[in-house]
C-alpha cells in the first residue's frame, strides 16, 4: 500500500527531495515553502479564512487534524492579526519537525552522521520512491487536466511548487510554457501563494 501524507507540508517536503542527487533541495526557501503549505492546508480544510490579507482561526482544531497543522491553528488563535507573509516568514525550524513527522509516521529514514568526522547531518531517504512518483504525477495531471477536474489540494500543490521555486518539480521551462495554466490553479488556492512569492522576495532583498 502507498501511503502519502495527507498534509501539503509533507507532500511538499517528499517533492523538494530529488532521488538523482539523494537530497533535499531549495533548501534557502524550503522553510518558508512549508510554512506556506501549512496555512494552504488551514485554508483549504475551512479552519482559517482570510480578512482583509491575514489570516483569522474560524474553528478549533479537530482531533484527527495533523499535529502541526494544530499548533500553528492554536499559534494563529491567539495571536496578533498579521498577513501572511508575515506569517510565513516566522522563524520556526519548520524543515525539521515536518522531517521529523514523516519519520514517525514511517514515510522518510533519517540515518544521522558526520561530514569529515565533525559536523553532524541527518541523511533523509523516502522508504517508498513511488509515494514521491504518485506525487509528482499529481502535478503533471493537474497541469493537464480539465480545470473543473482537478482537486484544491493538487491545484494547491502546482501553485506553491511554483512560488516556492521548487525546480526540481517544476523546472523554469514549465514556469514560461505553463505560465496560465499555473496563474489558473493559483487563483484557485487564495492568498498564500502570492504571500509566498513577496516572502521569498522579501528575504532575498534582505540578504
Amino acid at each position: 500500500m502507498i501511503r502519502v501524507p495527507d498534509t501539503l507540508q509533507g507532500k511538499l517536503f517528499l517533492l523538494a527531495y530529488d532521488p538523482d542527487k539523494g537530497r533535499l533541495t531549495s533548501r534557502s526557501n524550503l522553510d518558508l515553502l512549508l510554512r506556506a503549505a501549512g496555512l494552504a492546508d488551514l485554508l483549504r480544510l475551512g479552519l482559517v479564512r482570510d480578512d482583509r490579507g491575514r489570516p483569522v482561526a474560524v474553528a478549533p482544531a479537530h482531533a484527527d487534524l495533523d499535529p502541526l497543522l494544530a499548533e500553528l491553528l492554536e499559534l494563529i488563535a491567539r495571536s496578533r492579526p498579521c498577513s501572511w507573509q508575515r506569517w510565513i516568514g516566522r522563524r520556526r525550524p519548520t524543515v525539521r519537525e515536518v522531517r521529523g513527522s514523516l519519520a514517525d509516521q514511517g514515510v522518510v529514514r533519517l540515518e544521522e552522521r558526520r561530514v569529515l568526522g565533525l559536523f553532524r547531518s541527518v541523511r533523509i531517504e523516502p522508504r517508498d520512491p513511488r509515494v514521491r512518483e504518485r506525487l509528482t504525477a499529481a502535478v503533471s495531471a493537474a497541469l493537464c487536466d480539465p480545470i473543473s477536474r482537478v482537486e484544491a489540494a493538487d491545484a494547491a500543490l502546482v501553485a506553491l511548487a511554483r512560488a516556492g521555486e521548487l525546480t526540481v518539480v517544476l523546472s523554469r521551462r514549465q514556469w514560461r510554457e505553463e505560465k496560465a495554466r499555473i496563474a489558473e490553479l493559483t487563483d484557485l488556492c487564495g492568498p498564500v501563494p502570492r504571500a509566498l512569492r513577496r516572502a521569498i522576495g522579501s528575504r532575498r532583498t534582505a540578504s
